[in-house]
């Protein structure tokens, strides 16, 4: 690591180099040694304005080429730094530039201090956690099923991530209302017994985590170390800054010391991974902690038409909160293309094949079929487009995720199912028509298909491929209402076989999570109904707001959805799941002013709960006009108009709630969003029908809580000094 310093170089950038970038790109590249915060936008050079300014550096004479390093978050994006600055005539100065991932960096470095640090103790890094974490969950009485292992793994990497201990584990949970698979004491206890088994008689064993948990360690408790390092290095560059955690912020800043030869280059309206421990918040700081800083904004897009960006931009300026204050307005390079398209289906099968039937335009009328993808929420999704591609013929690979019918779950319910033909003890009766959808549904019910949606993120991936498949199910009655258990599992079997696609050249259907950072000629953005994007459990029951962070973090997902099409972009939703089935969605909220008002696909679908007469609006109680928007609804009365509110019963309803949230291991926001407790503060209902009458509390929340809420209402008014109706 410690290898002799190259001399510096006397390569000069050529007018060329410099002429080849646009304003705002040149003033980053030739931006003082110091700190530098580059904003730039999806589709605006980041990589290519950052390995300029490396390069410049270096050839300017400002530092030596191997006394940069230079980290990002994928090998494939260290890979494609390294190949830039060898393109921009550095020679074999470029392969001394260090572009690694946080984690190669730190093991690199860990591997030479470990010594000096802790002497002849030997550690060993684990590749795969799941074993200790499945046997930490065993000792602690909790379930060592796949799907658990994951949820408590991934909340484990949060922690680790965020930098919280397992004592820590609980409160931190509670202080940011996060959703835990398990009770947080439960998970703090696997937490801690993952942690000490790692310690074994042959030495330590170390997670992806903790390498970087000992690099920042190593510098920060022992001086020599951090002089041998920093006489190294000198000169830092952080790409995708909006995604760094706060462990990753504490080995960058026991990298550098007291100094300031810093450039990081990010987007936070591009932030979507906050559920592994990300933040926008040092990228949002960065002029704060380091005043002199230089900012340059990238807003020129070279990767979409006018027209994309147009609508990329439109989506990311209603958003709200404090990132949205740091929102790029993209300005697009291209010549124009067509503009983006906008589709409602009666049901997600005739929008898997309406999807597969304008792929095959595109592939016909010479767009390779590499360059198009389609883009959904939940993997669970792709289910139906791998089946309507097959069956056009035309090539696909799933990225970021297995295949619909290879996923371990899926292959698990197959594998009951054909245990359930086997039995000789089941009714003819049960096996076939109507019954058969019954019968799937209690098969699986043993490996995870609950009636209600799981708490933890792979528990409900797996919930979502088991409820696909009984969806599956269902379509395929619509066709044979005589479809048997046997005839289930031979078209199971036979659509898995068709599904092997080739891995190249082939349209790629992936999530938008898997997206990041990619980008073709055409893309399809699917499934865009409320429930699915924004994610359900974003939501609360009545379709209000629960969670207005993740809302916004839903909301950049389809901004980085759109930013990834290049040309052709379609946007498309279905009012119905399943082919022929009640008309029950309405499409994303996200959608809401974006689509034109001469596309077919203008109408709005009737909401989830609407009780009010077709064409009558519900009506403001103070003034009597339409009431417009969902919060205006919720309330009873226009955002305007005067209400008196009866601030004590709003705190009691709240201490209320929280107890009975508390009680029930849910979220708050799950029993009664704020809006809806705030309108029964105002209206003051006396009676079931009056509390009813209210948006949010339907007959299911009226019968678990309206008994406590009508008794706190009633006890409310009787302390009052004049009991005011």
């Amino acid at each position: 690591m410690m290898g002799a310093v190259a001399p510096t170089s006397t390569h000069q950038p050529t007018s060329l180099e410099l002429d080849s970038l646009d304003p705002e790109q040149a003033a980053a590249v030739r931006a003082p040694r110091g700190p530098v915060c580059v904003l730039a936008g999806a589709g605006t050079g980041k990589t290519r304005t950052i390995t300029h300014r490396i390069a410049h550096m270096v050839s300017a004479g400002h530092v030596k080429a191997d006394q940069v390093l230079a980290v990002t978050f994928t090998a494939r994006a260290a890979g494609e730094m390294r190949n830039r600055l060898r393109a921009l005539g550095l020679g074999g100065e470029a392969s001394q530039v260090q572009a690694r991932t946080f984690h190669a960096a730190a093991l690199r470095q860990l591997k030479y201090f470990w010594p000096q640090i802790v002497g002849d103790v030997p550690w060993r890094l684990i590749d795969g956690k799941f074993p200790l974490v499945a046997q930490a969950a065993q000792r602690a009485g909790l379930s060592s099923a796949t799907d658990s292992v994951r949820d408590l793994l991934s909340e484990i990497e949060w922690a680790k991530a965020s930098l919280i201990a397992p004592e820590d584990y609980p409160g931190q949970v509670a202080k940011q209302r996060r959703e835990t698979p398990y009770d947080a004491l439960r998970v703090a206890e696997v937490y801690a017994g993952y942690e000490k088994l790692k310690a074994t008689p042959d030495g330590l064993l170390l997670d992806f985590d903790d390498l970087l948990l000992h690099t920042a360690a190593a510098l920060e408790d022992y001086p020599a170390v951090a002089d041998e390092f920093r006489g190294r290095y000198r000169s830092f560059v952080v790409d995708e800054y909006q995604d760094v955690t706060p462990l990753q912020q504490r080995v960058l800043d026991a990298w550098l010391g007291d100094r300031d030869d810093l450039t990081v280059v990010g987007d936070a309206n591009q932030t979507i991974y906050s559920f592994t421990g990300a933040t926008p918040g040092y990228l949002l700081d960065f002029s704060r902690r380091f005043p002199d800083a230089t900012v340059v904004r990238l807003e020129r897009d070279y990767r979409s038409t006018p027209q994309v960006v147009s609508l990329a931009n439109r989506v990311i300026g209603v958003a709200r909160g404090r990132i949205a204050g740091t929102r790029l307005q993209l300005v697009g390079q291209r010549p124009d293309g067509p503009e983006p398209a906008f589709a409602e289906y009666d049901d997600g099968p005739a929008e898997a094949t309406a999807v597969a039937r304008s792929i095959k335009r595109l592939i016909d009328a010479g767009t390779p079929a590499a360059e198009i993808a389609v883009l959904y929420r939940i993997n669970a999704q792709s289910e139906s487009y791998e089946q309507a591609l097959t069956e056009r013929g035309i090539p696909y690979q799933v990225r970021g995720g297995e295949g619909f019918f290879s996923r371990p779950e899926v292959r698990q319910a197959v594998s009951v199912l054909r245990q359930a033909a086997s039995r000789e003890d089941l009714p003819v009766e049960s096996r076939s028509g109507t019954a058969l959808v019954t019968l799937v549904r209690a098969v699986l019910a043993p490996v995870g298909l609950t009636a209600q949606e799981p708490a933890g993120a792979q528990a409900r991936e797996k919930w979502s491929s088991l409820v696909a498949l009984v969806r599956l199910t269902e379509e395929l009655l619509d066709h044979d209402a005589d479809l048997d258990l046997a005839g289930l599992l031979r078209e199971l079997a036979a659509r898995a076989e068709a599904r092997h696609p080739p891995t190249v050249q082939g349209v790629t259907l992936a999530s938008l999570h898997a997206a990041k950072g990619l980008e073709w000629d055409a893309v399809f953005l699917v499934g865009l109904a409320d429930g699915t994007l924004p994610i359900a459990h974003v939501l609360a029951d009545d379709g209000s707001v629960g969670d207005e962070a993740a809302l916004e973090e839903e909301r950049r997902l389809l901004y980085v959805g759109v930013t990834r099409a290049r040309e052709h972009l379609q946007l498309s939703w279905a009012l119905a799941r399943g082919e022929g089935k009640r008309r029950t969605r309405r499409r994303s909220r996200f959608l809401n002013g974006l689509v034109p008002d001469d596309s077919p696909a203008s109408r709005i679908a009737a909401p989830l709960a609407d009780t009010a007469p077709k064409g009558i609006r519900p009506s403001c109680r103070v003034c009597a006009k339409p009431l417009i928007g969902t919060y205006a609804t919720m309330l009873g009365r226009c955002r305007r108009c005067p209400a008196e509110l009866d601030v004590e019963l709003l705190t009691a309803l709240q201490e209320w709630r929280s107890e009975k949230a508390q009680a029930l291991q849910v979220r708050e926001f799950v029993i009664f969003t704020d809006t809806t407790l705030t309108a029964i503060a105002e209206q003051l209902p006396g009676d079931d029908a009056a509390l009813a009458a209210i948006a949010g509390i339907g007959a299911k929340k009226l019968d678990q809580y309206g008994a406590d809420v009508l008794a706190i209402i009633a006890s409310r008014l009787r302390a009052r000094p004049q009991n005011r109706r």
